[in-house]
Formats: structure tokens, C-alpha cells, sequence
């Protein structure tokens, strides 16, 4: 029997436990005493040198250990809305002024003692926020101290802060009197913030990504691809074909390419014409469980997919659908870019330490194959107007009730179409474009998720959740 790339010092009795140890890791990318359960950090770390080598290996992402947290340094080959740092009770992605206050609140830290109180840190947050146009903290301005709390829970959930006296909840009722403690964990706040190169000498966000260096010859470019294709399947809900470069494509098409995720996470792969999937099987290797238990926004996207599909399917009605070429993948990313860079300080940057990773792109483009740029012959996909997706929200609330559908969305189904939409975009199963969206293929997984979601009750009513048995995408 050959030997096996991946995990191989583990015994197969022991593989499903460094499994779960991968996906942790992989799920998480920080794992301290507390988060994301008790006994977690016990588990990565009976398995860090096996789990260093195959991350190192297969992804070119550091894992780095101490006795009291695991952190995994991922490298980025593009840059992904859909992964955003997540409120501790509300669930809510952060916004710029969350993201913001938790860098700031992070170099208070690191200059901080063992303990703070929330006063004195929001004393030394105010002026660096402050000098930050149209961000700063007035705790009388409407939302300021919620942000602040959401951050400090973050920090706490993380381990990288304990509270040892007071509240949040009493300081955010009344700054003047209330106040909490914290006890500060330095080596999980470090962890917590650690980017690949110094931020403040960065002429463009692209220099954070990951690219081939300039003059490499094939076989390095090929062993990029296979590392980039690999990223691709971890990273992602699903990868099309069509929308990687050819390198890539190939390289998602090759068997080892599945042995070695399926056996580092024990999770199988399927792979259809149009692309290739990593299938959680557990429930638990997601952060956006779908089909599942994920409240009104989760159901009513399995809804929308399912009125999706009656309409490709009705032979009066599909005949009046267009299929639309996506736009490229590559435009689309260069896009957002660039907006990014916009809001970049260029003030202070050392040239010696910046690097414009535009200037290697007129090589890149020469060494590129003619046919690299595989999206070019896709085909189209099926096109919904927004018009269309708003008359199937006004169905779903005439057949199961306005009510069905929480307090909070009953009389908002404008806003519970745009965040269901959302969710389907997130999970890689449509493309928002100008005016409705695009069906992606493997929105076809779920043609029939009728047949799982549940049922009105007698009353009209709508369940609030999904059935016991049902498991994540």
C-alpha cells in the first residue's frame, strides 16, 4: 500500500481525531482555552507538528502554538466578502466602525498591563479614533458604545480577554457609573492580529495577497496552481471550473488532489461538471449551515431556491428566462481592489518596504497560456430579475403568513429578500448582478429542498425551524 501524503505519521486509528483537530483549525483559525469549546486547544495540540507539516504542504499556511492558543496564518490568493467577523450574540457581521474600534482596541492592549477596566480603555480608544475621519467614539452618539461592546464580547468569546468584575452591559447603560474589568491575555491579542507584512508600508491592498514570483518557470507556476486549488476547495462553498485560470482548473480535476482534503479533513469531495465541492457531512465544518437550523433568512433562501427552480422547470415560463455570461471573476476583483485602495494612507510609507505587486502583471501576462482564461467559453446562466424575486417574497408571505416569518421580518419582506439573497450569494449559488441575479449550477443540488423544508401547520402557521434531522450543506 502506497504511503499517504497527508497525516502520514497518524495511525488509522487515530486519524479521526486529527481530522477534527484539521477542522477546528480550519473552521476557527484561532483555538484558545475557552474558544470555541473546552478541551479544543487540548486536541490541535496533541496533533501540531502533523498538522503544521500538512498545512504548511498542501495550503503554504504557518501554524503557529504556545500552551495557551493555536493560530493558523492563512495566505490569501483573492480577497472574499463573505468572511466576516460575526457579533458574539447577535450573529451580525461586523461593519467598518466594528472592525476599526477592534484594531485600535487591540494597540491599546498590547500597551496596556495584565488588567484594564473598560473606562481607561475606551480613554486611550477616543483619541486614536478621534483622529480618524468620519470614525471617532462619542459615547452619546447613537451606536459608538454598542460597537465597543460587540468588540469586547468578540475579545472575551476569544479568549483573549476575561472579565473579573462588572459589566459591559451596566457601562454601556450608564458610561458614567458603570464599568467593568478585564484581565488581559497578551499572547492570545497578538495571535489574534498578526497580518503577513507590515500594513503601514503598503502602496495596495494587493500586496496581503499571495503571488508566484516574478520569472518562475512552469513547474513552479503548476505547483502555485495545485496549492491555489487546494485553498480553493477548504476556503470555499463550492469552485466552479469556469471561473479559475487554467492551472488551476486542472489541478482541481486531479485525484490526489481529493485524497489529500479528504483524508486531512475526512470530509469527501464531489465533483460534477461544473466544478468541485468539499461536503460537510459532520454539520459542523461551516460557518453558514444551509439547508439547516439558521432562523427566517436561512429558510426563506431554501424557499426562494425552490420558486427558482419551479420556474426553470415550467416549460410556459423557463422559455422567458436569459442566460447571462457572469462578469469576470478577475474585473470583478480588480474592482473591489482598487475601492480599497482608495481609502489607503500614503502618508508615512517606506518605499524601500512597499511593493506594488502591479508591476509583475505585464510578465505574468506574457507567460500566461492563450487559453488561460477557461470562463471565456461558459456558458450562460439562467438570469432572475429583481422584479421576479420580489413576486416570489410576496407569494411566500400570502401562503405561510407574514408572521411565519419572526417579528422581525413580518413586515420587512424587501429586507428578508435581500439578506436570504445574500446568504445564496455568500454560498457561491447565485451571483448578484445589476438587477436580479445569476443561478449558479450548484443551485441545483437543491431543486427539491421542498421535500425537506417543513410544512405550515394546521393553523397557517410556519415552523421556525428546520426538522431535528436535517444536516448542513
Amino acid at each position: 500500500m502506497p504511503a499517504h501524503r497527508v497525516a502520514a505519521s497518524v495511525e488509522t486509528a487515530d486519524l479521526g481525531s486529527y481530522q477534527q483537530a484539521a477542522r477546528l483549525m480550519l473552521l476557527h483559525g484561532v483555538v484558545t482555552e475557552s474558544y470555541p469549546r473546552a478541551k479544543a486547544l487540548a486536541l490541535v495540540l496533541q496533533w501540531a507538528d502533523e498538522l503544521a507539516k500538512d498545512f504548511r504542504d498542501l495550503f503554504g499556511y504557518s501554524l503557529q502554538t504556545s500552551a495557551r492558543h493555536a493560530r493558523l496564518l492563512r495566505r490569501l490568493d483573492a480577497f472574499d466578502a463573505s468572511q466576516a467577523f460575526l457579533t458574539v450574540k447577535s450573529k451580525r457581521p461586523f461593519d467598518r466602525r466594528r472592525l476599526a474600534y477592534l484594531c485600535l482596541i487591540l494597540a491599546c492592549l498590547h500597551r496596556s498591563r495584565v488588567e484594564i477596566n473598560l473606562a481607561d480603555l475606551v480613554k486611550l480608544l477616543t483619541p486614536s479614533a478621534n483622529t480618524i475621519e468620519h470614525l471617532g467614539f462619542d459615547a452619546t452618539a447613537p451606536g459608538h458604545k454598542d460597537a465597543v461592546v460587540d468588540v469586547m464580547d468578540w475579545l472575551v468569546d476569544r479568549g483573549a480577554l476575561r472579565t473579573s468584575d462588572g459589566s459591559m452591559e451596566d457601562w454601556a447603560r450608564d458610561h458614567d457609573r458603570g464599568d467593568a474589568l478585564f484581565d488581559i491575555d497578551h499572547d492570545t491579542c497578538a495571535a489574534l492580529f498578526r497580518p503577513n507584512k507590515p500594513l503601514q508600508h503598503l502602496v495596495s491592498a494587493a500586496g496581503l495577497l499571495d503571488t508566484p514570483t516574478a520569472g518562475t518557470g512552469r513547474d513552479p507556476r503548476r505547483r502555485f496552481a495545485a496549492q491555489r486549488a487546494r485553498r480553493l476547495l477548504i476556503e470555499y462553498p463550492v469552485v466552479y471550473f469556469s471561473e479559475t485560470d487554467a492551472e488551476t482548473s486542472i489541478a482541481l480535476r486531479q485525484p490526489t488532489l481529493a485524497e489529500d482534503i479528504a483524508r486531512l479533513t475526512g470530509l469527501p469531495v464531489e465533483r460534477r461538471a461544473e466544478g468541485i465541492m468539499l461536503v460537510d457531512t459532520t454539520g459542523h465544518f461551516t460557518d453558514k449551515r444551509f439547508p439547516g437550523r439558521g432562523g427566517a433568512v436561512n429558510r426563506t433562501a431554501g424557499l426562494i431556491l425552490a420558486k427558482i427552480a419551479d420556474l426553470r422547470e415550467d416549460p410556459d415560463r423557463a422559455s422567458s428566462l436569459h442566460y447571462l455570461l457572469p462578469t469576470d471573476p478577475g474585473e470583478e476583483h480588480a474592482d473591489l481592489l482598487s475601492r480599497i485602495d482608495m481609502a489607503l494612507p500614503q502618508a508615512g510609507t517606506l518605499e524601500a518596504l512597499a511593493h506594488d505587486p502591479h508591476a509583475d502583471d505585464g510578465e505574468h501576462a506574457a507567460e500566461a497560456d492563450p487559453d488561460a482564461r477557461e470562463h471565456e467559453g461558459q456558458t450562460g446562466l439562467p438570469f432572475v430579475e429583481d422584479g421576479t424575486l420580489e413576486q416570489m417574497i410576496t407569494e411566500l408571505y400570502e401562503e405561510f403568513g407574514p408572521s411565519s416569518f419572526t417579528n422581525k421580518w413580518q413586515a420587512d419582506p424587501g429586507g428578508l429578500l435581500a439578506e436570504a439573497v445574500a446568504l445564496l450569494a455568500d454560498l457561491r449559488l447565485v451571483h448578484i448582478v445589476p438587477g436580479g441575479i445569476l443561478v449558479r449550477p450548484a443551485a441545483g443540488r437543491y431543486r427539491n429542498i421542498t421535500a425537506v423544508l417543513p410544512r405550515p401547520a394546521h393553523d397557517g402557521q410556519f415552523a421556525l425551524d428546520f426538522p431535528t434531522e436535517e444536516t448542513s450543506r
